[in-house]
C-alpha cells in the first residue's frame, strides 16, 4: 500500500500542485527549508544541467517554485513542459509532501538551524508584503508591518517557540521535521543530501559529486566560479526568485551565505537552550551531521 503523502499549505503555497505533475526520467527536485542554500542549489543545477556560466534564461523561469500560489500552476506546469533539457524543480516542501518517482532525484540542502534563522529574520523585512499578498489572493496588509524585536532577543524566541511543525514548517521544529524526514531517506537511491557548510567549504567537490550521481557532465573551473556566492551575489537581477517584484531588494537577497552566525549571536544560556530543543525534536545522528 502507497505512503500517504501529507499534504502542505500556507497563505504562499500548497503542496498539492504536486498531484499529478508528469515527471520525467532525469528530474530532479530541489526541497529545502527557506533560506537553507534553495537558490544555491538551483543555480548549482542550472550549471551542472546546461554546462555553461551563462543562463539562458532567469534563474526562475528555469527552475520554477511548482508549489507557490504566485503564479498559476498551468502556467508553471506549461512551462516545464516547454524545457527540452533535465528539468531541476524548487519546492520548500518536505519529501512526504512530494510523490517519489524512482525515476526523480531529490536532493535536500541542509544548514544549521541557527544560521537559517538569521537569515529568515533579515529576509522578512526584504518582502514586499502587499505585492505578495496580491499575488496570492489573500487580503491586502492592513496598517505598517509589526516593529520586531532585535535579531538577538528574536533568535531566542524563535528556538523556544512552541507550534505545530507540519503548520509552522520555518520555526525549529519545522526544520527539524523536514530534515529528519530526508534523513531518513538518506539511503534511498534517488535521494541526495547536501550540506550548506559542504558547499561553502567545498564547491567544486560537491558539484563534481553531484554531476557523477546525476550522470552529468562534471563542471569545468568556470562553470564551478559562476556558483560562488560573490558571482552570484553580482547577478542578483537575473538569479533572486524575483520575477513579480515581492523583493525590496534584490541584492540584499544574498546577503551574506556565510556560517556560523546564529551560533555567535546567541549566549551559552541561549545555545544550551537550542541544542537542548534540538535533540527533542531529531535524531542524534542527523544533529551530529547538521551541526559538525
Amino acid at each position: 500500500m502507497p505512503t500517504p503523502i501529507h499534504r502542505y499549505r500556507s497563505d504562499d503555497e500548497d503542496s498539492a500542485r504536486w498531484t499529478g505533475f508528469p515527471f520525467r526520467d532525469g528530474d530532479i527536485v530541489i526541497s529545502t527549508r527557506s533560506k537553507s542554500g534553495t537558490t544555491w542549489m538551483q543555480m548549482i543545477c542550472a550549471l551542472l544541467v546546461l554546462g555553461t556560466p551563462e543562463l539562458p534564461a532567469p534563474l526562475t523561469e528555469l527552475s520554477p517554485w511548482l508549489d507557490w500560489l504566485g503564479e498559476p500552476k498551468d502556467t508553471v506546469y506549461d512551462r516545464l513542459a516547454a524545457q527540452p533539457h533535465r528539468r531541476f524543480i524548487k519546492t520548500h516542501t518536505p519529501l512526504d509532501g512530494i510523490p517519489l518517482d524512482p525515476r526523480v532525484h531529490y536532493v535536500v540542502v541542509a544548514r544549521h538551524p541557527l544560521d537559517l534563522a538569521v537569515s529568515l529574520y533579515h529576509q522578512v523585512a526584504n518582502l514586499d508584503r502587499a505585492r505578495l499578498a496580491e499575488l496570492t489572493g489573500q487580503p491586502a496588509p492592513d496598517g505598517p508591518p509589526a516593529q520586531r524585536p532585535p535579531v538577538q532577543e528574536w533568535l531566542l524566541s524563535w528556538v523556544d517557540r512552541e507550534v505545530d511543525p507540519r503548520a509552522e514548517l520555518d520555526s525549529l521544529p519545522g526544520v527539524l521535521m523536514h530534515l529528519s524526514d530526508a534523513w531518513a531517506r538518506r539511503h534511498e537511491p534517488n535521494v541526495e543530501l547536501v550540506h550548506y557548510d559542504d558547499l561553502l567549504a567545498d564547491l567544486g567537490g560537491e558539484m563534481r559529486r553531484l554531476a557523477d550521481l546525476w550522470d552529468l557532465p562534471r563542471p569545468t573551473p568556470e562553470v564551478v566560479e559562476a556558483a560562488t556566492f560573490g558571482r552570484m551575489r553580482e547577478r542578483a537581477d537575473r538569479l533572486a526568485p524575483d520575477t513579480l517584484g515581492v523583493l525590496r531588494d534584490r541584492q540584499a537577497f544574498f546577503r551574506r551565505g556565510g556560517s556560523g552566525q546564529g551560533r555567535d549571536l546567541l549566549p551559552e544560556a541561549g545555545q544550551s537552550r537550542y541544542q537542548e530543543r534540538a535533540r527533542a525534536q531529531a535524531p542524534p545522528d542527523l544533529l551530529t551531521w547538521l551541526h559538525r
